[in-house]
């Protein structure tokens, strides 16, 4: 990917962690799990996760590092075992709850409930997440090391992937505070890139 592609993903992808939570309802009953808003809110956060991984591979191009591959397919793998969840709670859930409400079946709701904290499911889920976290850190770190593009340009990006479990356990405007600042991250990444993408790939040629 050329710089400006791969400054292209960063910012969309930013944008998209920053549409999941503040397009998804903010509660967590039938009503809101059952909503169109909850199904697009979790598909712009699984193509954020699609877009970072193609990102992160477009930085290795750019900066052709080995610390910068490496970020690249611990990123993949993060997303890989992070999307399965996303992808059944957002149409699994939602199929379970709009059926709640047409039956006037409340207790199917606990359905919801097995799922996500289904031993395995939830492991996944939260070991995905901790890898992309690495895979972020892994980034930041050779964007410091680059000598290209500006040292503090990859942080804010890793700083919201570490925190992206905790901020599950915050008020949600916490919740949406989080996808801002992985917003602000990527744009920052992405204007770095387009900046001083294009002097540091022709460093490596």
């Amino acid at each position: 990917m050329a710089p400006r592609l791969t400054s292209l993903a960063f910012a969309a992808a930013g944008i998209l962690f920053l549409a999941y939570p503040a397009i998804r309802p903010s509660g967590d009953d039938a009503t809101a799990m059952a909503s169109t808003a909850w199904v697009a809110g979790h598909a712009a956060a699984m193509l954020g996760f699609v877009l970072l991984g193609l990102a992160v591979l477009g930085l290795h191009q750019v900066l052709g590092d080995r610390l910068s591959l490496r970020a690249a397919a611990v990123t993949w793998v993060g997303a890989g075992l992070t999307l399965p969840y996303y992808g059944a709670e957002d149409f699994g859930l939602n199929v379970i709850a709009r059926r709640s409400l047409h039956d006037q079946a409340p207790a199917l709701m606990e359905l919801a409930e097995e799922f996500r904290y289904g031993p395995v499911a939830i492991t996944m889920f939260a070991v995905g997440l901790l890898v992309l976290a690495v895979g972020a850190v892994m980034a930041a770190i050779a964007v410091w090391r680059s000598g290209t593009l500006p040292k503090w340009s990859g942080t804010a990006l890793a700083m919201g992937f570490v925190l992206f479990i905790p901020q599950f356990f915050g008020p949600y405007p916490l919740r949406i505070a989080h996808g801002a600042l992985i917003m602000i991250g990527a744009l920052w990444l992405a204007a770095a890139l387009v900046t001083g993408g294009t002097r540091a790939r022709s460093a490596t040629v």
